[in-house]
């Protein structure tokens, strides 16, 4: 049984739903009560609240359950910023990565998966896929990056000195069902949302204005759910950093031409004049220790979407 500490997420349920397809069952760990959407509820999960900060809560997961596995996906780090309470925010969240870290000693887990993001290869020179052996500069943009940068170096000591295997996903930027209606980093989520109302997009959220040059590596949330689960299972992994993502970079325009084959006559244009290029990561780790391939091409990702949302989901 893997445990999924924010299982009822937008990445969580979807590695749930991956893990669930490949024969494994899942304990959901949430810090509040809810109740598995349709497509998890059945024998073989589990939803426990538990809040990952208080370690006694966390230890007692493993009296009620034989948890083999951990997937850290829970948004533990200080954001957005506690301004009175820094230090404390702070604590809790590198805290949470101790109390898993001790959960998984006592439990006999032989696998932890830690998220970290594609933010933090922001700075690193050079174009091209990122790699995962690429140098990190020390200093971040975002406190997320910041926190994950930090996540991967104690998960790192820990597991030199504990023999646990600590394996850290840096995750591409993710969309699809279940995600945020408004992301502020890319506008992928906010276009599909337009259409599939048959509205303007609203990119107010967005930290600096969308063009339809710009690019990044667009990976689906099934496909993202998958590579996690394959990571989790695999009999054997080389490498403690692995890539989760698509391996390429999509551009803006590549989503509105996906969007207008599904719904022709959506107003989701976007101006010219941004930045050619665009970041992916590469993947030839992920391939190589799980087999993974990604499923889902702009077009099919973007029906998939929309069909989500017209059978009356929110987001």
């Amino acid at each position: 049984m893997i445990a999924i500490t924010g299982g009822l997420g937008f990445i969580g349920s979807h590695t749930a739903r991956a893990l669930l397809d490949l024969g494994e069952s899942c304990v959901l760990v949430q810090r509040r009560d809810a109740e598995p959407p349709p497509e998890l509820a059945g024998p073989d999960v589990v939803v426990e609240r538990a809040d990952i900060t208080d370690l006694g809560a966390l230890l007692e997961l493993g009296s009620r359950h034989k948890i083999t596995g951990i997937v850290h996906l829970a948004g533990s780090m200080p954001w957005p910023p506690d301004p009175d309470q820094p230090v404390e925010a702070a604590r809790r969240a590198i805290g949470s990565l101790f109390n898993l870290i001790r959960a998984a000693q006592d439990w006999g887990v032989g696998r932890i998966g830690l998220a970290s993001t594609i933010g933090v290869y922001a700075g690193v020179p050079g174009a091209g896929p990122l790699r995962e052996d690429l140098p990190l500069p020390m200093a971040s943009p975002h406190v997320i990056p910041a926190f994950k940068k930090i996540g991967e170096l104690l998960g790192g000591h820990l597991a030199d000195v504990t023999g646990l295997e600590i394996v850290n996903y840096r995750i591409s930027a993710i969309w699809g069902p279940r995600g945020h209606a408004a992301d502020p980093f890319f506008p992928a989520p906010q276009l599909v949302h337009a259409a599939a109302r048959g509205t303007a997009p609203d990119l107010s959220a967005l930290r600096s204005p969308a063009y339809a040059e710009d690019a990044i590596d667009l990976c689906y949330a099934k496909d993202c759910g998958r590579a996690i689960a394959l990571l989790q299972l695999a009999d054997r992994l080389n490498h403690r950093t692995y890539n989760v993502a698509s391996g390429r970079a999509t551009t803006n325009a590549e989503v509105v031409a996906a969007i207008k084959t599904v719904v022709p006559g959506a107003r989701v244009e976007l101006p010219t004049g941004g930045t050619s290029g665009g970041t992916c990561l590469d993947i030839t780790r992920l391939r190589q220790d799980t087999g993974y391939q990604p499923a889902f091409d702009t077009e099919r990702a973007v029906a998939d979407y929309i069909a989500w949302l017209r059978a009356g989901n929110e987001r």
